[in-house]
């Protein structure tokens, strides 16, 4: 494993949790972002991984580029 699949993970990882739908999957499970910014949770283990997510989700459109990038390399090294 190089450092170029690491990378590649980590971006997979970030577009996962940039494409999570609070309506839908984050809510019903207690972990909207109303939840932690009325009780003060922001301390938390819970608190900073919604926080992870929410800043993953104001990043969509660099997200986007790094990985149409990632695609052109892959593309170009075959």
């Amino acid at each position: 494993m190089g450092l170029w699949t690491l990378l590649e993970g980590f971006l997979l990882l970030a577009i996962a949790l940039a494409i999570l739908n609070e309506e839908r999957f984050l809510a019903p499970k207690g972990w909207g972002f109303s939840e932690v910014s009325t009780s003060g949770g922001a301390k938390t283990l819970k608190g900073q991984i919604i926080g992870l997510i929410y800043a993953a989700q104001y990043l969509r459109v660099p997200l986007i580029v790094l990985d149409a990038i990632t695609i052109l390399v892959m593309l170009i090294s075959g």
